[in-house]
């Protein structure tokens, strides 16, 4: 038994050729995004799935055959030390280098905002490192970074202070990848720059009548409008530097005739030796699969969160 709908509601239902026109536009776009869809199908989840089921196998390359295994590459994940040591260097490089790129990125974001003559050949400039190649950055660091002749320390000694062995000590094999890391670092600025570039003048102009300065005008206006920019940034930036992998590899790996540091093993890169050089593909699966599980499980934590932090000018 059925309750009757409350007096006077009515349910309304657009009309039929409102509802074909709706159905047809759906499919024209699910035509535009097919070859997407195909390609996404094919190379990304297929191979997903595919890397899911060697995971619980013992796979061999050379014969393309997987003998059932189990669960003992994942039981191998907390019985190998490299694993903890490679999540763990990984982690810590997050934790360094998002905050420092979402600041550095910011400001040269707001330095840009605030140019009123020649704004697009500036921008052109500070984008150019993000068009430069991920192996001539590597050359040109492995040059900067040198804790004996390199710029950097050349530059720090000029001011009386003794520079860091960069790619030798431990302590400062990290931070030396954030410093490539920033390098990129325009991508960002471009996302905040359109984000400043959104923001009401308005409200600027009502605050400078109020009295608030500057510093009051940033972290109440600036900050809460761009806050959909932050949050989108901070959770792309989250996720790159969970799976960093390039920078490490070409300052320590590519040379593998030199030992690298244990410093500089990071996941990504530990994940591609067990694959692509001891050709431990069920365990290097298995390896995938736990930071894919890490990143869903961090990428979560800072969706919910967001409601707290983020300001959606519609939902004002």
């Amino acid at each position: 038994m059925t309750a009757a709908p409350a007096t006077g509601a009515t349910t309304e239902r657009p009309p039929i050729k409102q509802r074909k026109y709706n159905r047809r536009e759906a499919l024209a776009g699910l035509a535009f995004i097919s070859p997407w869809l195909v390609g996404f199908c094919v190379f990304t989840l297929g191979a997903m799935v595919y890397s899911l089921y060697i995971s619980f196998t013992y796979y061999n390359l050379a014969t393309n055959t997987a003998r059932p295994a189990g669960l003992a590459n994942y039981q191998l994940l907390f019985d190998d030390p490299k694993v903890m040591m490679a999540l763990g260097n990984t982690l810590f490089y997050a934790v360094l280098a998002v905050p420092l790129e979402m600041v550095v990125a910011l400001s040269l974001a707001l330095l840009l905002n605030s140019v009123r003559w020649g704004a697009g050949v500036f921008r052109t400039i500070f984008y150019l490192p993000k068009m430069t190649p991920a192996v001539a950055t590597a050359s040109v660091f492995l040059l900067l970074l040198n804790g004996n002749q390199g710029a950097i320390n050349k530059a720090l000694a000029f001011f009386g202070i003794q520079g860091p062995q960069w790619l030798l000590d431990p302590s400062w094999i990290k931070p030396s990848i954030v410093l490539m890391t920033l390098w990129a670092v325009s991508g960002t600025m471009v996302i905040f720059l359109a984000a400043l570039k959104n923001v009401p003048r308005e409200l600027y102009e009502v605050a400078e009548l109020d009295g608030a300065g500057k510093a009051r005008q940033f972290f109440w206006i600036t900050v809460p409008m761009i806050s959909g920019a932050l949050f989108f940034s901070f959770i792309v930036l989250t996720i790159a530097a969970l799976q960093v992998f390039d920078q490490a590899y070409l300052l320590f790996y590519r040379d593998t005739a030199m030992a690298a540091p244990d410093a500089s093993l990071f996941y990504g890169v530990y994940l591609f030796q067990q694959a692509f050089r001891q050709f431990n593909f069920g365990f290097a699966s298995a390896m995938a699969w736990l930071i894919f599980l890490i990143i869903m499980v961090i990428s979560l934590v800072q969706v919910r969160l967001s409601s707290r932090f983020v300001y959606y000018e519609s939902e004002r």
